[in-house]
């Protein structure tokens, strides 16, 4: 049995890395994972890894930057214990200019796609009873430590990160009156396809099943700000909190990100 509470979890993003990772961590006999992801070979292999745990499983193949193929799909999942917005992509400017159709990319799904996530799964929470928690549902974020450090290397990255890091962490201010929780999840490097073409150093480099436990026991503990490891998210807020021309100089001695594909 697993040993976090909640029923039913939906999570996007759960064809491969942190969201592959989360999805068979909640996974267990009692429990209906709603999963969603863009490759669809991919999905069924993790929603095979989640049925062979015993969980309930009902994937389907979507793209977060959809809003009306994601509100049907989240509105029609039923109730709602936690819902995981993790899809999101990266890219870097490879010592140059970032690319502008990178950069809108970048926004579409870690901005747009976060909220074609979160906004109908609040609405739809908003309508629940309370459970035994006395909440009504949890909407996690997944941003990163990039949300605290604005690296000319990646630009578009940081930026989207940071704005829904502070989104998720403004709202649940609100939402909280209602019996809704909100928790901004802040990672680390992750060994995932996401960082392999990273050509610079990556310390704290975390496996995603170590990056999934985190942030499912960040959010079960009812944690706003779920930032982790601690010695790169305190190395995070110190480089983002020096003046900018310094940080830059700092960071740019680094190898650049490599731009998307």
């Amino acid at each position: 049995m697993t040993k976090w509470p909640w029923r039913s979890v939906l999570v996007t993003g759960a064809s491969s890395g942190l969201g592959r990772a989360l999805a068979e961590a909640c996974a267990a006999p009692g429990v209906t994972l709603h999963l969603s992801g863009r490759d669809a070979a991919r999905l069924a292999a993790t929603e095979a890894a989640c049925r062979a745990r015993g969980a309930s499983v009902a994937a389907r193949v979507l793209d977060v930057t959809d809003a009306p193929a994601m509100a049907e799909w989240v509105a029609g999942a039923g109730r709602l214990d936690l819902v995981i917005a993790n899809a999101g992509v990266s890219g870097g400017t490879g010592g140059a200019t970032e690319p502008a159709a990178q950069a809108q990319r970048i926004f579409a799904t870690n901005v747009t796609g976060v909220l074609n996530t979160a906004l109908p799964a609040i609405a739809a929470m908003a309508e629940q009873p309370p459970g035994p928690d006395g909440l009504r549902g949890r909407v996690a974020v997944v941003a990163s430590l990039a949300a605290f450090v604005a690296a000319p290397g990646a630009p578009a990255y940081c930026a989207s990160k940071s704005a829904v890091q502070r989104w998720a962490e403004a709202l649940d201010a609100a939402e909280r009156m209602r019996g809704i929780r909100l928790h901004a999840v802040c990672p680390g490097y992750i060994r995932t396809p996401m960082t392999a073409r990273n050509p610079f150093p990556m310390p704290f480099l975390m496996d995603a099943e170590e990056a999934a436990r985190r942030t499912l026991s960040g959010i079960s503990r009812g944690r706003l700000r779920v930032a982790y490891p601690l010695p790169l998210y305190l190395m995070a807020r110190l480089v983002g909190g020096l003046p900018p021309a310094w940080r830059n100089a700092l960071i740019g001695r680094l190898p650049a990100k490599p731009a998307s594909d």
